[in-house]
């Protein structure tokens, strides 16, 4: 019985995902009500009051699972001097943002608000635990934590250009340029 209670919440759950990502595509983000979510969604009011208390609630836990999203990318991610491996990596990124319209709509205008602040503190745990993690002969660990959080911001900075372009490029040309510049740019300098 908890078993397809769980598992009707988690289809609920991302159903109202599916609908607010369709409508962000069509409304500005502070545009969105919860009768246009329930609507997109095929779902009851109730239904929706029984995941989140409201649209500020939702957007806070969108917020939490792409940041856990990237998160899990760049967990994956152990440079190596090998074009195809950074690329796809890369390539994962990419298709990532371009099917995240709440990110790619963050990426276009960023804004202070809460999810920068709290990507920020990520990356800067991120930072600081690969830092511990990675050995370098040729540079500190303070060194290292700079370059590692210089190779993010690039990344950042060419999705968000990518992103105001409305991915004009493709995903793999976008993933080129990106592996180009950490394997030439930054992987030398973190060995």
């Amino acid at each position: 019985m908890n078993e397809i209670l769980d598992e009707r919440y988690h289809v609920a759950d991302d159903a109202i995902y599916d609908a607010f990502f369709l409508i962000l595509k069509e409304k500005e983000l502070d545009k969105i009500t919860v009768s246009d979510v329930i609507k997109k969604a095929g779902i009851v009011r109730s239904t929706f009051y029984n995941h989140y208390e409201n649209i500020p609630d939702l957007v806070t836990a969108i917020e939490d699972r792409t940041i856990q999203d990237i998160f899990s990318l760049m967990d994956t991610f152990h440079p190596q001097n090998d074009w195809d491996m950074c690329n796809s990596y890369y390539l994962t990124i990419c298709e990532y943002t371009m099917t995240n319209p709440f990110l790619a709509n963050l990426l276009r205008s960023p804004r202070e608000d809460a999810f920068f602040e709290k990507t920020v503190t990520m990356f800067h745990r991120y930072v600081k635990k690969a830092t511990q993690t990675t050995t370098s002969s040729h540079h500190s660990k303070e060194e290292l934590s700079y370059m590692i959080a210089c190779s993010i911001g690039s990344t950042i900075g060419v999705l968000h250009k990518w992103a105001k372009d409305d991915f004009q490029d493709t995903p793999e040309y976008i993933a080129g340029i990106l592996t180009k510049a950490f394997i030439s740019g930054m992987l030398p300098n973190i060995l």
